[in-house]
């Protein structure tokens, strides 16, 4: 068995690189995002796996079967992914997919907690050691934070736009943790992705041993692969024959995570695409942008989704190209609709939803009104409700269900800095070096 090459989305005629390089790179050379140059299919066995870990091991040794051992990835994998993936009935052919049991209560964990073993690996071999840089709209950078702090040849620098993230969110991102820097960035999440791309690319830096952990790296979006699988797999058991499945958008990450695993062969009819007032992606799926044009972010209420250009487009239009107009269907929900949808969800279901997955449900209702499809559907609910008291108190007029892991973190010690959106500041930081 072999795993694909990885090629660069600005350079697809050179020849593509092995799956270590790409993931210590982050980005490619040129300032490509890597895409595999063939898609492995999945084995019938897949549907047979009891356990998510079990099923998660065997998917992404598909992936790198050259790589590493399948022996030290199960033992990777099973040490990221110890938490469950439950998938909850709610009414009207409808499911949430609950991706927020990991250590921070996000869906990011799936990814950042596999990649930092991944890496971690990798460097080990090469006796060799690097920074992780990760700008965050959320949820990301406390994945990161919490997913790579303490392992070994690894540290993250942290960037997050200042103002612009939940309390609670901005509590898990500054809490000091080992190898760990975490700057509030005097601007928006797009102004902190911009340092990030930029330092990245710049080949006079590449001495510093950098890479990234956001979901530009494609080492981030293999084991976003995997909940799909599980959640179609449960949907299966539960004798649903046909699925659509909506992702609560913003850097389009997730979404190619989804749109991998339908390449490798999971059949979802079609993905939804349920963005905030940051509506580029759906715009362009209705044909009223252009490719690679350039919005500027908007704050709202689902702030973890709050990106104005999302980088993944790159990454999306590669695979799909236009193909994305017949398997996807995009929409924008404003604040309002998102808080009453919050409203509906819990009078209905008696289930709190944080703001990005009602976004999603949001999303739901309108497409099945539109076009009449009422093909049953998988909503990513992609983050714990209690990470967003503020908003949840604003919709419900009552707190979330609390959190044992959210309320420990305000008995321990932060490490926060400042820093302006300019590619020289964080450059003389990255020269300074992570103090442990």
């Amino acid at each position: 068995m072999t795993g694909p090459s990885f090629r660069s989305t600005r350079s697809p005629d050179q020849m593509g690189v092995p799956f270590r390089e790409a993931l210590l790179r982050g980005l490619a050379p040129d300032g490509g995002l890597y895409y595999p140059d063939s898609i492995p299919q999945l084995e019938p066995s897949w549907e047979h796996e009891s356990r998510f870990e079990a099923l998660a091991s065997q998917v992404l040794h598909l992936w790198l079967a050259e790589a590493m051992p399948e022996r030290k990835l199960v033992e990777r994998v099973e040490e990221a992914l110890h938490f469950p993936v439950p998938l909850v009935d709610l009414p009207g052919d409808c499911y949430l997919l609950e991706l927020f049991h990991g250590p921070t209560l996000s869906f990011k964990d799936f990814g950042a907690r596999v990649m930092a073993r991944l890496m971690s690996y990798f460097l080990e071999q090469l006796h060799s050691h690097r920074t992780i840089l990760v700008a965050t709209s959320g949820d990301t950078g406390s994945a990161v934070a919490d997913g790579f702090s303490g392992q070994e040849n690894i540290d993250v620098v942290l960037l997050y736009p200042q103002g612009m993230v939940s309390r609670v969110q901005e509590r898990q991102l500054i809490v000091a943790r080992p190898g760990v820097r975490a700057f509030a960035v005097d601007g928006t999440f797009d102004d902190c992705q911009r340092l990030v791309k930029n330092v990245l690319a710049d080949r006079d830096l590449f001495h510093l041993g950098l890479s990234s952990a956001n979901s530009i790296n494609i080492g981030r979006l293999l084991p976003q692969t995997l909940y799909y699988l599980w959640g179609a797999r449960v949907a299966a058991m539960r004798e649903v024959s046909s699925l659509n499945v909506c992702v609560p958008c913003g850097n389009l990450g997730n979404l190619t995570g989804g749109v991998l695993a339908s390449l490798m062969g999971l059949p979802i009819k079609r993905f939804l695409a349920a963005h905030n007032a940051n509506d580029y992606f759906p715009k362009y799926l209705h044909g009223r942008v252009a490719p690679f044009a350039f919005e500027s972010t908007v704050a709202t209420l689902s702030n973890a989704m709050d990106v104005g250009s999302p980088s993944n487009f790159e990454r999306l239009y590669t695979l799909l190209k236009d193909r994305m107009r017949d398997e996807m269907w995009g929409v924008s929900v404003d604040d309002d609709a998102t808080l009453g949808r919050i409203k509906q969800t819990y009078e209905e279901a008696g289930v709190i939803v944080c703001p990005h997955t009602a976004v999603g449900l949001e999303a739901v209702a309108r497409y099945r009104q539109e076009t009449g499809d009422m093909t049953p559907t998988m909503v990513l609910a992609t983050a714990h409700p209690a990470k967003f008291p503020e908003v949840i108190q604003q919709a419900l007029h009552r707190e979330p269900p609390r959190s044992e892991v959210l309320d420990a973190l305000w008995s321990l010690p932060t490490s926060v800095e400042s820093l302006e959106p300019k590619p020289k500041a964080l450059q003389k930081i990255l020269e300074q070096g992570i103090p442990l």
